[in-house]
């Protein structure tokens, strides 16, 4: 596809580009909204499998589809990836319990984890490594603008309208783009037949399940020593070890093992694996912070969040023009990652708006520099012919780091604030429950905990039906649990922040390769070179 005209190849990209805008806005919108939609559904405990479930479902697709994609194209599963999110996105707005709402936001994890595996290798189809950054900066660019609209327009649905409109209102979207990969994409010629890894896919799958179930549930339903989570994590690794022996005995794995031999790609993964466990563990948690600690509405929570995502989309847009331009991408990562640090560090002292939109703003930059870095070095660094696995690695490696960074966040979470409440009520400052009414003390007690600070209406209308000698009283109880909420989330914020050195730290290690020019010239390179070593052989076995 590298031979296209140029104009064919914008056309194509436009329509990329809707289908990931389609995708992200779906995700983005519920961002700041998912609190409120969580307390309605009265599923706060199920909270973080509402996060879980779409990046595990989005994780096994996404490794899935790599080496299929090499096989059979990205087309029919671009289609299939934007058709299945379009079904996931509306049965979740007709959600009438969590439990619906968690299944059916698995299945727009399968759809998005089709969907950005395919997408970003698509690009690696139409343009070489050094055209390349440019487009992975503005494709980084769509997420962020969507994260710009997102939030805000999520919040206000959620303030204004049934929080089920939040599914349902760019589903035009999703058949527009549908339309367009269908008519513009270019059919590619399936090649000659190859076998399927369906053994490996098998076990790379039953690997990852029970290993997110464990760190899902660990602290939490269970005990992290107690049998089950043991014996999940004991399980994932007889399937690891069983996928890996499998890899190595088929002809066409699924995830060759010989990707990790290269430096770059097993480096480039393990940055995106240890970035992503930090930041979408902490990140997560801002929408409690925002809502729960400063009590702002979903609808400003958004504008709150905004100038992260503006900040990002412009660095994002610019890292990739000047990647495409000096051929480099090693030094945007050794800035961008510090300043993400810095930027977090800030959020584990944030006690007011004013820092929370500095942290936001410093951290979006660090993420506009880092974020395209990894997906565009691993690709450069292997043969055109492996890009859909390699992508499928990359994209595996951020998933599986961002949710075990949320599992594992909310542990810290669930573990500290159970502390703090506990502490808050027991303080000096906690309201004497003695001098009220029975009844009226039990109804007051109910909202002792975060989840009914997410719920903004349902205090202000509490508070409103209690007696007027009573609401200073409730006043102060909700003050409380707030500031045991901003302790727990510095410690969240914290974790998150030294998870990001250690990524610093890796990046040290980022081998850097020149950006090639073409892929056509190196696919006839490696092979002219392969023809010399068949040369060489004979010659010496005439010799």
């Amino acid at each position: 596809m590298e031979n296209l005209s140029k104009s064919k190849k914008l056309s194509i990209m436009f329509a990329i580009m809707a289908a990931m805008f389609f995708a992200a806005i779906n995700q983005t919108i519920t961002s700041t909204a998912m609190p409120r939609i969580i307390a309605i559904l009265d599923g706060m405990d199920y909270y973080t499998w509402t996060i879980n479930i779409y990046l595990l479902t989005s994780t096994i697709a996404t490794v899935l589809v790599g080496k299929l994609s090499d096989i059979f194209g990205r087309k029919p599963f671009l289609l299939l990836g934007i058709l299945l999110f379009m079904i996931g996105a509306f049965l979740t707005g007709t959600s009438s319990d969590v439990f619906q709402f968690i299944i059916y936001r698995g299945i727009q994890g399968v759809g998005a984890g089709i969907i950005q595996s395919t997408a970003f290798t698509a690009v690696g189809d139409l343009f070489p490594p050094r055209e390349r950054g440019k487009w992975m900066g503005l494709m980084s660019a769509v997420f962020g603008f969507s994260s710009v609209l997102g939030p805000v327009l999520g919040g206000y649905l959620v303030d204004h309208l049934d929080w089920h409109w939040l599914f349902w209102i760019f589903l035009p979207i999703g058949i527009i783009a549908f339309g367009m990969i269908l008519v513009m994409f270019p059919k590619v010629e399936r090649g000659k037949a190859q076998s399927i890894d369906y053994l490996g896919s098998l076990f790379i799958t039953l690997a990852i399940v029970p290993l997110l179930l464990a760190f899902s549930w660990a602290g939490t339903e269970y005990d992290w020593g107690s049998s089950q989570i043991i014996g999940l994590i004991a399980g994932s690794i007889v399937a690891a070890v069983i996928f890996i022996f499998i890899e190595s005995k088929v002809k066409n794995p699924i995830l060759p093992l010989s990707l990790f031999k290269n430096n770059v790609v097993t480096i480039s993964n393990l940055i995106s694996f240890i970035m992503n466990f930090g930041m979408m563990g902490a990140m997560i948690y801002l929408s409690f912070f925002v809502q729960g600690v400063l009590g702002i509405s979903p609808t400003y929570a958004g504008y709150v969040t905004m100038p992260m995502s503006i900040v990002m989309v412009v660095s994002s847009a610019v890292t990739g023009q000047l990647m495409a331009k000096t051929g480099k991408y090693k030094r945007y990562a050794l800035i961008g990652v510090p300043i993400m640090i810095v930027g977090m560090t800030i959020m584990v002292y944030m006690d007011n708006t004013f820092m929370a939109v500095l942290s936001m703003i410093v951290f979006g930059f660090g993420l506009g520099l880092g974020l395209p870095v990894f997906s565009l070095a691993t690709q450069n660094a292997v043969s055109h012919k492996e890009l859909g696995v390699v992508t499928a690695s990359t994209q595996l490696f951020r998933n599986l780091g961002g949710t075990i960074g949320v599992a594992v966040m909310g542990t810290v979470m669930s573990n500290n604030l159970s502390t703090h409440l506990k502490e808050a009520m027991q303080s000096a400052s906690a309201p004497d429950f003695s001098k009220i009414d029975p009844k009226i003390a039990e109804q007051m007690v109910a909202f002792a905990n975060p989840q009914a600070l997410m719920n903004k209406p349902l205090l202000e209308k509490t508070q409103a039906s209690l007696p007027a000698e009573i609401q200073p009283i409730f006043t102060q109880m909700i003050d409380n649990i707030r500031d045991a909420l901003s302790q727990t989330l510095s410690t969240v914020f914290l974790t998150g922040t030294i998870i990001l050195v250690v990524a610093f730290i890796l990046v040290f290690f980022l081998k850097e390769l020149p950006l090639r020019t073409s892929n056509i010239a190196e696919e006839l390179n490696k092979e002219k070179k392969e023809n010399q070593e068949v040369t060489t052989a004979l010659s010496q076995e005439m010799k």
